[in-house]
């Protein structure tokens, strides 16, 4: 999965951003058993993955305060 841009974030719907932050949440704990137990070989996608589930997480904030 390549890094999204935030303008193709911010298109998606509440339910999606909501769906694609749970996705995102599990991958980053896959990630990092798989670092636990030496199997991750790109460890740069445990850092792209918490910086994604950042951004999804400010637009939700941001959406839930404007109403």
């Amino acid at each position: 999965m390549a890094q999204t841009k935030i303008t193709e974030i911010r298109e998606l719907t509440t339910d999606e951003l909501t769906s694609r932050l749970r996705d995102l949440k599990q991958e980053a704990l896959n990630l990092r058993l798989q670092q636990a137990t030496g199997q991750l070989e790109n460890t740069s996608r445990r850092t792209l993955v918490r910086k994604e589930v950042a951004r999804v997480q400010t637009i939700l904030t941001q959406r839930r305060l404007n109403g």
